[in-house]
């Protein structure tokens, strides 16, 4: 359990042990929340205490409210960015959440189109070569995520055209093989058709609106190693927390 400082407010205190709950698995998705007026017999706290506390829940992504029913642990979890994979690979980690898996799906050359040639710096119909793997959680499919790098550097990664889990996230692998440190990111998000070859693999159909989240990633020389397309699944939300500056 979290330590919490003592100028915590007692609704985020509880909010807060409400969410430690759901992360270690003690709630799961789909589990029902304690309602206002439980919250207010079992903490001893106000009736609008008690409904901060499910706001926080709600607005940060971690229960729905069904009127007349209650409110439920939410059954589809935020999503995880290359910006958040990356600092968990280089904090030593495998780049995934607590009980999330990835499958790899395909691998195989092709001409650059041209957001891929823009991306990578090579010319369009230049051969590149891509690698698709879909992410999976409790609620099922969150992501399909496709990476593509040139024939130059897919031939410095074995492994990157092999079935089965690289040894690291790509941008670790390709490091470890190169030296090459991913060393600035610019992430663009959107909403997007879900391609023919993706809709399968995602369970949608095609044509469908989500989510789409694109990476590229360059070197310390200012050289693009990877440009990467993720079609997140229909409900998914994204959340972003910081301080402000």
């Amino acid at each position: 359990m979290v330590r919490q400082p003592e100028h915590v407010a007692p609704y985020r205190r509880i909010a807060n042990a409400l969410i430690e709950k759901i992360k270690s698995g003690d709630l799961q998705p789909g589990d029902r929340i304690p309602s206002s007026t439980a919250l207010m017999k079992a903490e001893s706290i106000s009736t609008a205490t008690s409904a901060r506390v499910l706001g926080v829940l709600r607005d940060e992504g971690w229960i729905d409210t069904v009127p007349g029913r209650g409110s439920f642990v939410r059954t589809q979890a935020p999503l995880t960015q290359g910006a958040s994979r990356i600092g968990m690979v280089r904090q030593g980690g495998s780049g995934l959440l607590d009980g999330e898996t990835v499958e790899f799906v395909e691998a195989h050359t092709e001409q650059a189109s041209q957001e891929v040639a823009d991306a990578l710096g090579v010319e369009v119909g230049d051969d590149v070569v891509l690698r698709r793997r879909r992410y999976a959680d409790a609620a099922g499919v969150s992501v399909v995520s496709t990476t593509w790098v040139t024939a130059a550097l897919a031939a410095e990664l074995p492994a990157f055209t092999e079935p089965g889990k690289l040894p690291k996230m790509t941008m670790g692998y390709i490091e470890d093989q190169t030296g090459r440190k991913a060393s600035q990111q610019r992430e663009t998000h959107s909403v997007g058709s879900v391609p023919e070859d993706i809709a399968p693999q995602l369970g949608t159909e095609a044509g469908d609106k989500v989510l789409k989240v694109t990476n590229r990633y360059v070197d310390q020389d200012g050289e693009p190693t990877e440009y990467a397309v993720d079609w997140h699944a229909p409900g998914r939300s994204l959340v972003a927390e910081g301080p402000v500056e």
